[in-house]
């Protein structure tokens, strides 16, 4: 039946899914908060024309919140979808081969037939979108098992900064047993997985002054220092020899997996060649003594996101600048937080300044590393419902990117999640050409509807 009515809708599906893709919805660019509030507006029609009820674009002090939802049986157990309408920035424009909000198929090496070239096709409209069409299907078909609640929100590539409010104001409104997110990745699309656990974020931007204007490098090159050099230095020392992070307490309150726990991780298929062929690069840089998919999923790091500062124009202009700028990210893992990890990484940061420049540290957002349990109803649920559509038990795995309301559902609403994804790590996230495979939307229209039938099943 699930398949009968995908194959009769698969080019509206795909159409409407490319209609809000369109809609550039950058949440980081006050440039585009008409788009974004279009966004909300199109999410919100397309909830009602699926059967939702109470659907609401509820305002916030930022962006909107969509909510709806779907009561059959106060007695029934009730799903709270969440995911995010918001995407990242697309800049740099000129790598991208065809407009970023210009939905365009092409086939691929990993994605035969064929995937949607975009900005926010995987992450997360896509991924969003399986859940509407998903949640359609169960009402045209008369067999949505349980209740519904879907929380689409337009500020998760900037930290969700006023969904806690929301979460805190409106919890008898989103009372449920579990949530249900699609925004992370499988191994494979011949390998399913469900991600178990995911890195928390401490997100900053650090500030570096030398002198009162900028100079000119002929005559004061040599004597002044060069904020761009000092700042290239004071992030270069932030690392050691074998890449571990050299901020003082930075590891004390780290979770340490048992060598056993180790094994069975590492037990996830993975091939170190086709990695390195995928990014074209000659060999991976990682923490020394940990493997890659260790060093993606259960160990912290420090990434400088952005740097710059001086001339950076066309042609040349020999100047020591003033000012110099990072954007730095940690990635943090079970046990550690983001405030202490700020605070550390500040500390430290001011302490290895030179007496020849000053320095500011900007903090911008964050959240909380969390791991969610394998043995629960909904995560069985979720397990059986992949194996039913791909044929095959799906692998618990780690996931190293960040969903910080994840660790904020658990507090705020006492509700664990389960981060049923259908991207790959390959589809560019974040990336220009990010994309996102037809087999894997499909694959998660057809997969959600039997999440929510095994999980009304099971909590009988």
């Amino acid at each position: 039946m699930i398949a009968e009515y995908i194959s009769k809708n698969r080019e509206r599906f795909l159409s409407e899914l490319f209609d809000l893709i369109r809609i550039p919805s950058i949440s980081a660019d006050a440039v585009y908060n008409k788009d974004v509030a279009q966004a909300a507006d199109f999410v919100a029609a397309k909830l009602k024309e699926a059967g939702a009820d109470k659907v609401e674009v509820c305002q916030t002090a930022g962006h909107p919140i969509v909510y709806g939802e779907k009561i059959i049986d106060s007695s029934f157990p009730t799903v709270l979808v969440y995911g995010h309408y918001d995407v990242q920035p697309a800049v740099p424009l000129e790598l991208w081969d065809t407009p970023p909000f210009e939905p365009t198929i092409r086939k691929t090496e990993i994605h035969p037939e064929g995937a949607i070239f975009a900005r926010g096709s995987c992450d997360d409209k896509g991924q969003v979108y399986m859940h509407i069409k998903a949640f359609e299907i169960m009402m045209n078909t008369n067999t949505l098992p349980c209740n519904i609640k879907f929380m689409i929100e337009g500020e998760e590539e900037v930290g969700s900064s006023n969904l806690g409010t929301f979460c805190i104001n409106n919890k008898e409104r989103l009372k449920a047993d579990v949530v249900l997110i699609s925004d992370t990745s499988m191994i494979a699309n011949n390998v399913p997985s469900i991600d178990c656990g995911l890195r928390g974020l401490s997100y900053l931007e650090v500030e570096v002054t030398g002198p009162n204007r900028d100079l000119h490098s002929g005559v004061y090159g040599g004597a002044v220092a060069n904020p761009i050099n000092i700042l290239a230095k004071m992030i270069a020392s932030m690392h050691d020899e074998n890449n571990h992070i050299t901020i003082p307490g930075f590891y004390d309150e780290v979770q340490r997996l048992t060598d056993i726990e180790r094994t069975e991780l590492n037990k996830a298929p993975f091939d170190l060649d086709a990695y390195k062929k995928d990014l074209q690069v000659g060999d991976v840089w990682g923490e020394k003594g940990y493997t890659v998919l260790e060093q993606t999923g259960i160990r912290p790091t420090l990434d400088c996101n952005g740097i710059w500062g001086g001339y950076t124009g066309e042609g040349s202009k020999t100047v020591l600048p003033s000012k110099a700028f990072a954007k730095i990210s940690m990635r943090l893992v079970p046990n550690q937080t983001t405030d202490k990890i700020t605070e550390l990484f500040t500390k430290h940061f001011e302490s290895i300044a030179p007496k020849s420049v000053t320095v500011k540290v900007h903090p911008h957002h964050g959240g909380e590393p969390v791991v969610t349990p394998i043995d629960s109803i909904a995560y069985k649920a979720a397990e059986r419902a992949m194996e039913t559509t791909f044929g095959k038990k799906p692998i618990p795995t780690r996931g190293g990117g960040s969903i910080p309301i994840v660790a904020l559902f658990e507090k705020e609403l006492g509700l664990k999640s389960v981060l049923m994804g259908f991207g790959l790590d390959s589809d560019a996230l974040h990336s220009p050409n990010e994309h996102y495979g037809i087999f894997n939307y499909f694959k998660g229209i057809e997969t959600i509807p039997y999440f929510h039938k095994y999980y009304a099943e099971m909590s009988k």
